[in-house]
């Protein structure tokens, strides 16, 4: 009898690794989607390729570029945000004073108060609607299945508005070089292909990579 109750506890332990390592996996797929919608990451691409568009310099800077920029921006703009995740959190689970479920709930906080200051309540609102629920008294009390997609559709919003903005002075310098083009008879001659360095000027000379990195990094504060 002793041997097989031995047994069956090494098969209770057997079994709760595979379910840990399970959930491992399962966590480390969810972690792109994860940086994508609960970050400013969404918002600092989509600005960034907004840019490179209204340039019209096609693929310069390179997708690796942008992608690689986004990434750091995010992480910079989230670092005091992951740090109370970490001090609050993740420390106290691996010391052990605190369990795993009670340790999800506290990282849960910062980033869901996080997500809150940068979405609209209508959006909240929308969405607090399609699942059939009661908005509560403090959005705070709202699940993280309600909060993130009000949060990306906020923060595409927010990135279209300011992609918007940036495209504006091209498209002017776009227009008046194209009237110049047709009032001189030039109509075989591509306008984008003259517009261009005068673009690349402008922008290098109001150092504009400054600005659009400033502007996005201020939006969050």
């Amino acid at each position: 009898m002793t041997e097989n109750l031995t047994e069956a506890l090494s098969l209770a332990g057997d079994s709760s690794e595979a379910v840990n390592l399970y959930l491992l996996l399962f966590i480390i797929a969810l972690v792109p989607s994860f940086l994508v919608l609960t970050t400013s990451f969404t918002r600092t691409i989509i600005v960034l390729s907004f840019t490179r568009n209204a340039l019209g310099t096609q693929q310069s800077p390179p997708n690796q570029v942008l992608l690689g920029l986004a990434l750091f921006l995010s992480l910079f703009v989230m670092r005091p945000v992951y740090q109370e995740v970490n001090d609050e959190a993740l420390q106290p689970m691996l010391s052990g004073e605190i369990t795993r479920e009670e340790s999800f709930s506290r990282a849960e906080e910062p980033i869901k108060a996080f997500m809150l200051e940068q979405t609209r309540t209508t959006d909240l609102e929308l969405f607090v609607e399609l699942s059939n629920e009661s908005f509560p008294d403090e959005p705070e009390d709202l699940s993280l299945f309600t909060v993130i997609p009000a949060f990306a559709i906020s923060e595409l919003r927010t990135a279209f508005t300011i992609g918007f903005l940036i495209f504006v002075p091209f498209l002017v310098i776009d227009i008046v070089v194209a009237s110049i083009l047709m009032s001189m008879g030039m109509f075989m001659l591509s306008p984008v292909m003259i517009s261009l360095p005068f673009k690349l000027l402008l922008f290098v000379m109001v150092d504009g990579w400054y600005l659009v990195v400033e502007s996005l990094v201020g939006s969050f504060y």
